[in-house]
């Protein structure tokens, strides 16, 4: 395991950064009141090509973390870049289309993962024909089929999702956040529900898409053997960074 990232400043020759919260605090309840402190003056960085776990007890925040370093909800201040793009600059169609084009999600629930009237191929380049791609163009079911064998269900490109597994399905989801080759994955309890082998198939693919791909994935989840697959690990605990 890494250390926590305590910087949001990058110093010449080393990584970018692809994930900056700066001081970010998000409250629950009604604008203008107190509310429930969720999030409380957050700031770190997270480097291009790693692998962050956000582990923590129940109501700690982490999952208010995510949503907010996501683009999936607004911090009631602070600041939130993706490579650089302030996430709180952007209108609510221009970060539509930042989660669509440059974030993966895997989710713990499949029903948020996968669309089921889809089949397994339609919902791996979803995230392509909402982005304009002509949904028979072979270039895209290509990168379907590709990615379909990269995380071991060639073949079955044609089933629906209810005729997998958790496991089977989770992997699915991991095609599918691959698949615009995004700067950041995001993944919120992404072995959750699973099997310890369905997990270890998982994750490890996680870790393939930083170590040969490249990418940056952030991992909420509350269980120790996940957090232990990634270089750093940040606690939280009160809505802050421990």
């Amino acid at each position: 395991m890494g250390s926590r990232v305590d910087t949001v400043t990058t110093v010449t020759g080393v990584r970018a950064t692809a994930l900056a919260l700066e001081s970010v605090t998000r409250r629950h309840g009604p604008r203008g009141g107190r509310g429930t402190l969720a999030l409380d003056a957050v700031s770190c960085a997270v480097p291009a090509g790693s692998f962050t776990a956000v582990v923590g007890p129940s109501g700690s925040g982490k999952s208010t973390f995510l949503q907010c370093a996501a683009g999936l909800d607004r911090p009631s201040s602070g600041t939130v870049r993706v490579g650089g793009t302030d996430l709180g600059s952007l209108s609510e169609a221009a970060l539509t289309r930042l989660r669509r084009d440059r974030i993966g999600f895997v989710f713990q629930s499949h029903a948020l993962n996968l669309v089921p009237s889809l089949t397994i191929e339609e919902n791996v380049v979803l995230p392509l024909v909402l982005a304009g791609a002509g949904p028979t163009d072979e270039r895209v079911l290509a990168r379907g089929r590709d990615l379909l064998a990269r995380v071991g269900l060639a073949g079955r490109g044609g089933q629906v999702p209810a005729t997998l597994s958790g496991g089977q399905q989770q992997r699915v989801a991991v095609a599918r956040a691959l698949v615009t080759a995004p700067e950041v994955i995001f993944a919120d309890e992404p072995t959750a529900s699973l099997d310890p082998e369905s997990a270890g198939l998982v994750l490890g693919l996680l870790r393939d898409a930083v170590r040969a791909d490249g990418r940056t994935v952030v991992m909420v989840t509350h269980e120790p053997a996940a957090a232990s697959w990634a270089d750093t690990v940040l606690t939280m605990d009160g809505g802050r960074l421990r």
